[in-house]
């Protein structure tokens, strides 16, 4: 328990794995806290502990360049309301969780008021637009990263960072039982199964969603024993895919399953995955399972993207490993029979998957680091400062 009884605390997640971390954090504050006041925007995770969100997180959820260009002014008056409450109500501390582009800019003005900053999730400023380095440097007391490489590239830079590890690391046990996960499903032991994850936003859904589909199909045309799992990330998502379902020729042969969420369990009965590039990658990698990565965004997001970007790799499991450890097929190159090849090749060449498994569970490891406290201990640090 601190010193301090209360600790008042400003905390802005734009998505649902930054609604996962601050609540992980918070948890972790009220073990140090006799009552942590918690208001900014929160997922229903945060809400949960007793954390007042001012708009709902949805509004932050937008992907791509194009897509937050339509919606600047509305993203700019949230941003500057937000700003006007926290300067007239000053918190002891500001957490801004991932969204760099919504939360530096208000961590930067709260900072230039006397309020002190933390980042938690290091934006990808090691992969492209390193510039922002000197923004970051201005906005943020001190960046919390959940990954080792990024720690690394802030010392550099000389901004103060802390190495958290991951919390889905420290949740995940390192053995998954499958034929316990299969049974829960309705699968049998023995059943070859493939589960497709096209990402949680509208977006990405709506340009993967149809070709992970197809993929499914071209691999069930090939190999009749395949079995497909489909968890959708929401009741949003999942009339969005249903309406997919109903339009695509021939998907009526697909021996397929959509789920209500439940892509951990979607996972852990899996013996190989069709996944979006995004966090998910991460939790797909400490389950342990092989994987095929595929993005599509916008032609022209992709355009700038691509031509931005320092690094050979954006799937989470190539970049801690330093090498490509997972196939990446990403935009134009992204077809069903190119993403049905990669998928067929783990089923026909076991020793593969099980090369993989064994670099997962090393990665995983590292990672595992109790996150949640180490956060909860860097930020008391910087408030007794």
């Amino acid at each position: 328990m601190s010193e301090r009884e209360v600790l008042r605390i400003g905390i802005l997640a734009g998505e649902a794995s930054g609604d996962i971390l601050g609540a992980g954090l918070i948890a972790a504050l009220q073990k140090r806290f006799q009552k942590v006041e918690a208001i900014g925007i929160a997922g229903p995770r945060m809400q949960a502990l007793g954390v007042e969100s001012l708009f709902p997180m949805e509004r932050l959820s937008v992907m791509g360049l194009v897509e937050p260009l339509k919606r600047l002014p509305e993203l700019l008056k949230i941003r500057r309301t937000l700003r006007e409450h926290f300067i007239a109500n000053p918190p002891d501390l500001f957490v801004g969780i991932d969204s760099p582009d919504f939360n530096l800019g208000l961590e930067e003005a709260l900072r230039s008021a006397g309020i002190p900053t933390v980042h938690y999730v290091s934006p990808s400023v090691w992969a492209w637009r390193q510039g922002r380095i000197k923004k970051i440097a201005r906005a943020v007391d001190h960046m919390l990263t959940l990954l080792p490489f990024e720690a690394d590239f802030y010392r550099e830079h000389d901004v103060p960072v802390t190495f958290v590890g991951h919390p889905l690391a420290d949740e995940i046990p390192l053995e998954v039982d499958v034929p316990a996960a299969k049974k829960a499903l309705g699968f049998a032991p023995e059943d070859e199964v493939v589960a497709l994850l096209p990402g949680s936003r509208g977006g990405e859904v709506r340009l993967l969603g149809p070709l992970f589909l197809q993929s499914a199909l071209w691999c069930s045309q090939r190999r009749r024993s395949l079995q497909f799992v489909l968890p959708a990330a929401s009741p949003e998502r999942k009339a969005q895919l249903e309406q997919q379902i109903a339009g695509m020729p021939g998907i009526e042969a697909l021996p397929l399953r959509v789920l209500d969420g439940q892509s951990q369990q979607a996972l852990a009965a899996a013996d190989t995955v069709l996944i979006a590039s995004g966090t998910a990658t991460l939790e797909t990698m400490l389950m342990n399972k092989p994987m095929v990565v595929a993005y599509k965004m916008a032609s022209l997001s992709y355009a700038i993207f691509s031509r931005m970007l320092h690094t050979p790799w954006v799937s989470l499991p190539n970049l801690l490993a330093q090498r490509e450890l997972v196939p990446e097929i990403l935009q134009d190159d992204a077809t069903p029979e190119a993403l049905g090849a990669a998928i067929l090749h783990y089923f026909e060449d076991p020793l593969l998957g099980d090369t993989l498994r064994r670099e997962f569970s090393e990665l995983h490891q590292q990672l595992r680091r109790d996150a949640s406290e180490k956060a909860a201990e860097a930020v008391c640090k910087l408030i007794n400062q």
